[in-house]
Order: structure tokens, then C-alpha cells, then sequence
């Protein structure tokens, strides 16, 4: 392909946006697009493609280039290890293509530099999985994740999807083992879809979608998601209940619930109700009603740097520690809302057991009118995202 200046500069730029000004990566993207309107497709998929794959690998090609803040030349072993021919433009003139793929080749011994991860983050996969199992996650979650479809039982079928992208020659594939989720057989930007605009489908990725499967809400129950977001999972469920039913929505960020709203009316969504939490009184109204609460706490999100890689460099221990504090204050304090007899979900976008089944323990070892039912991981090696749950019980 042809290289222009201007595009290896804007991946250069928001290189910056990300490692200097600790912006997300996918928010440094969609800015880089605003300012650049006048690009074609192509021209933003080489943007968008080189950016991803710079930050999944930043650490080896930051150590190819002898420098984690020249993002010119950065980008220029980015090229060098993608075999992509640049023009002989003054900024590459010290670049030696030989150098750099030697010293390549001498880094496969160091697995923390070669795979890209932080050594502290390293040796914790190596300490809570074992070397055999995080080796093999590690090198899995450096892959490009999936773009997964969820279809939206209460407008469509999943046949009806897959006929009507055909149309529009966009390959589907249905997913094993998941009810209505299907996989671009190509990447695409759905977003701008008619048939995600008239709610079709939604994009969420095929171990997300497991969560809601495991909760296994049923029709014309008081069913309770209380770490909301946005409200992926929650119209799942609604979905899953056939709009028949209550559920409500809860979430610490009013304008996530807001979003939450927008998407539900375009999913033809109407038995959720949100609720900003302000307090304990939020939770404390809810005591004792739900037949099934959701509880898709905040995590360090490991299970997912497929998909937001930069998550490994903005990540610490000490973020970590804080978080499993919160999830244990979430488990404890948000468990009244069940039922006797009900049925309660913890569920993390984690691979870490400490994040996991330990915090499951902890809780049922303070809690003993709850009963582990079962629980499930998810791994990224398995081609997806990384997801944890448990289903725990109610009995007293």
C-alpha cells in the first residue's frame, strides 16, 4: 500500500494521546477521525488497525525503537516488523530494517518484552494461574478481538439477520453453544448499519453474552441489574424475559442510565426501569425483592485487553487491590436486594481468581444464607473475551 505522511503522523499523534496525555484509546481514535473527516475507509482502518496493534505491543516495539516517547519512529518499527514499504522520507532516514528485526528475534527469550506486558502485571498471571495458563491467555488476549453481534429477540431472528446482511455482502456467522450470537466473518463498522439503528442487534462480545444465558432470568420475574453501565447485559435480559416481567437498572453514573434509556428504545425495550444509586437507601428499597439480581461488578479488566489493550498500561497493583475491595463492598451490601429463593449472579470481565472465585468464597464464608450453585470462566485463549460468574442462592 501506498504510505502518505499525513497518515503515519495522525498514528504517531495518537500514540500521544494515549501514552502522554493518558487518554483511552478508542476516544483518541474517534478524535483523530473527527479532526480528519475528509478520510476514506481505508485510510481510517490503516489508522485505526496500526494504533491497536501499537498500544498491544507497545512495550517490544518501544524496545525496538530505544525510545517510549518517539512515536514517529515507533510507528516506523511498527512498519518494519509488518513488512510495509514507507518512502525514503527524512524521518526514516536512521532507521535500519536489519537491526531492528534482529534484535526481534533476540527478544522471543523475553516473554514479558516480546508479548507486551508490564513485569508486574506479568509475574501476577504467573503467581494466580500458574506459567502453563497465563503464557497461553497472555498470548491470547495480544490477538485482535472478534466483532460479535447479539440479535434482538424481541425485533428479529438470527436467520432473518444473516439473510438480510447477505444482502448487503455482510458474511454472519452463528456462534456454538450461544443462542443468538453471531461473529463478522470480516470486520465492518456496524454502527452506521440500518439495521442497528432500527435495533436489530446490538455488538457484544459472545462471553458477555453468557452472563445473561447463566443468570437465566425468566418471564414475569423481579429481576435486578445493579451494576448497569450502559446497560449492555440489562437489555439482554429483557430480552430474555420477553419485555414480560420488571427489571431495574442500577448504576453509581447517572449518565450511563441515560444511555441505557436511548439504547432500550431502540431495542423495543420496555420493562426496565433505572435508578441512580445515591445511597444505601437505593439498595435498601430493593431488599428482598428480586428473584434474580445481576451483580457484573467493576474489575480490573484483563478479560478484555483484546479489546482495550491500552488496559495494560494503565492498569497498577494498587488499582487492582482497590477494586477487590469494592467488589467484596458490592457483594456484601447489594445481596439483600434477593429474594429467599432467589438467585444471584457475580460476574467479573476478570481472569484473575482473586477477582473471581476467591471474592465468591469470601462472601459465602461471611454469608451463610447463601449456596454455591456453580460458577464458569470464560478464557480469551478460547477466542473471545474473558469473563468469570457465579450463581449463588438464596436458601435462608
Amino acid at each position: 500500500m501506498k504510505l502518505y505522511k499525513n497518515l503515519v503522523n495522525s498514528v504517531a499523534e495518537t500514540l500521544q494521546e494515549i501514552f502522554v496525555k493518558n487518554r483511552y484509546a478508542d476516544k483518541a481514535i474517534e478524535k483523530v477521525f473527527k479532526l480528519n473527516p475528509q478520510w476514506g475507509s481505508r485510510d481510517r482502518r490503516f489508522v485505526a488497525e496500526a494504533v491497536y496493534d501499537i498500544v498491544r505491543n507497545f512495550r517490544l516495539y518501544s524496545e525496538l525503537a530505544q525510545s517510549q516517547k518517539n512515536f514517529w519512529f515507533i510507528t516506523a518499527v511498527w512498519l518494519v516488523i509488518k513488512e510495509i514499504e514507507f518512502p525514503d522520507w527524512q524521518e526514516f532516514k536512521n532507521l535500519d530494517r536489519e537491526a531492528i528485526l534482529i534484535e526481534k528475534e533476540h527478544l522471543k527469550d523475553n516473554l514479558p518484552v516480546f508479548e507486551s506486558y508490564p513485569d508486574w502485571l506479568w509475574n501476577l498471571g504467573l503467581e494466580e494461574l500458574g506459567e502453563d495458563a497465563w503464557k497461553k491467555e497472555a498470548l491470547a488476549m495480544n490477538a485482535q478481538a472478534q466483532v460479535v453481534l447479539r440479535v434482538n429477540t424481541l425485533k428479529t431472528t438470527s436467520k432473518k439477520l444473516i439473510e438480510e446482511f447477505a444482502k448487503t455482502n455482510i458474511a454472519l456467522k452463528e456462534i456454538e453453544g450461544i443462542d443468538n450470537a453471531l461473529s463478522l466473518v470480516k470486520r465492518e463498522n456496524v454502527f452506521q448499519n440500518s439495521f442497528f439503528k432500527l435495533g436489530w442487534f446490538e455488538v457484544q462480545d459472545a462471553g458477555s453474552q453468557l452472563i445473561s444465558n447463566f443468570l437465566d432470568p425468566k418471564l414475569n420475574q423481579f429481576v435486578v441489574d445493579a451494576c448497569a453501565g450502559a446497560g449492555g447485559k440489562s437489555l439482554h435480559i429483557a430480552a430474555l424475559m420477553n419485555n414480560k416481567g420488571k427489571l431495574v437498572s442500577l448504576d453509581v453514573e447517572g449518565f450511563k442510565l441515560e444511555e441505557l434509556k436511548k439504547r432500550a428504545k431502540r431495542a423495543g425495550v420496555f420493562n426496565v426501569e433505572t435508578r441512580l444509586i445515591e445511597d444505601s437507601k437505593t439498595i435498601k428499597r430493593l431488599e428482598g425483592k428480586a428473584d434474580k439480581l445481576l451483580l457484573d461488578v467493576p474489575c480490573s479488566g484483563l478479560g478484555v485487553i483484546k479489546r482495550n489493550p491500552d488496559a495494560k498500561w494503565k492498569l497498577s497493583l494498587e488499582v487492582i487491590e482497590r477494586t477487590k475491595k469494592l467488589q467484596q463492598k458490592i457483594i456484601s451490601e447489594y445481596s439483600i436486594m434477593v429474594k429467599v429463593g432467589g438467585e444471584m449472579v457475580y460476574s467479573t470481565c476478570s481472569i484473575l481468581p482473586s477477582e473471581n472465585k476467591k471474592q465468591v468464597d469470601a462472601f459465602l464464608q461471611k454469608n451463610s444464607n447463601f449456596e454455591f450453585i456453580r460458577d464458569k470462566t470464560v478464557f480469551p485463549s478460547e477466542g473471545f473475551d474473558g469473563f468469570y460468574m457465579a450463581l449463588l442462592k438464596r436458601v435462608s
